[in-house]
């Protein structure tokens, strides 16, 4: 069974995640079938790409495969980490990409639905920011990237507390740009993915690339970001951090010590 699902109509390409068995985690491999299916849309005449998980999949994705995260004293998320590599592809495409949210989204998944361009949700939808529940010292481009979309205030919730951020809260928030109806979500998001599609492509990849710039426009001094690295080391050398990818390698709750 194929990892993913790609297709491509009336210039208007979907991307299928299709693992629900496994909770649609970002593996390397699902994340390289990801990566090849952009390449094949990108290069195929689509104007718009859809991200999607299968119809009815209570679970849109599960974040980072936590068994593909390295053991203590290893940066858990480097540059060319599976996870940051398809964030990355998602923000620097040209072409505008739109999350359609049926299920929740735990981790590093949120990260993935927020590096789309508009994200479309049903009431089921809701997300999770998990890292703490296991002590993984998420990167500074991640925690940047929430506190750009959603403020300082709501990324401290989200990641001190794990606990999900429900589809209408979302919405207020300005998280989701639609919250519709499960039943209409499909339609919904495939109305909205044609009037994109129909417009000038070289204006959106421009207005985009304008908007991807100047929202990065505050770069950190080296000192901050020395800092910052400085303090993920810390984590990351941790007993809780072995603590934490034991404890869900064995199926029980982690036992923290704070050191």
């Amino acid at each position: 069974m194929p990892l993913v699902l790609t297709q491509l109509s009336d210039d208007i390409g979907t991307i299928i995640m299709n693992n629900s068995e496994h909770l649609n985690m970002l593996n390397s491999a699902m994340v390289d079938d990801m990566l090849a299916a952009f390449a094949l849309l990108e290069n195929g005449g689509a104007r718009v790409i859809i991200i999607r998980a299968t119809a009815g999949a209570k679970v849109w994705s599960a974040g980072h495969d936590i068994n593909e995260l390295p053991l203590a004293g290893r940066d858990p998320l480097p540059y060319d980490d599976p996870l940051v590599t398809i964030l990355r592809t998602i923000q620097a495409s040209v072409l505008p990409v739109i999350a359609m949210i049926e299920g929740s989204v735990w981790g590093g998944a949120c990260d993935l639905a927020l590096s789309c361009d508009i994200l479309i949700g049903s009431p089921h939808a809701s997300l999770t920011m998990t890292p703490a529940k296991i002590s993984v010292p998420y990167n500074a481009t991640g925690i940047l990237h929430f506190i750009g979309i959603m403020g300082v205030n709501i990324a401290k919730e989200m990641f001190f507390s794990a606990q999900p951020l429900t589809a209408e809260r979302a919405q207020k928030l300005g998280i989701l740009n639609h919250l519709v109806p499960l039943e209409e979500l499909e339609t919904f998001t495939w109305h909205l993915a044609g009037s994109i599609a129909g417009n000038s492509p070289l204006s959106i990849r421009v207005i985009k690339e304008q908007i991807r710039l100047l929202a990065n426009a505050h770069p950190l001094s080296p000192q901050t970001f020395e800092r910052v690295q400085g303090l993920r080391r810390l984590v990351y050398h941790s007993d809780d951090y072995a603590e934490g990818i034991r404890a869900f390698q064995e199926k029980r709750p982690p036992v923290f010590n704070g050191s």
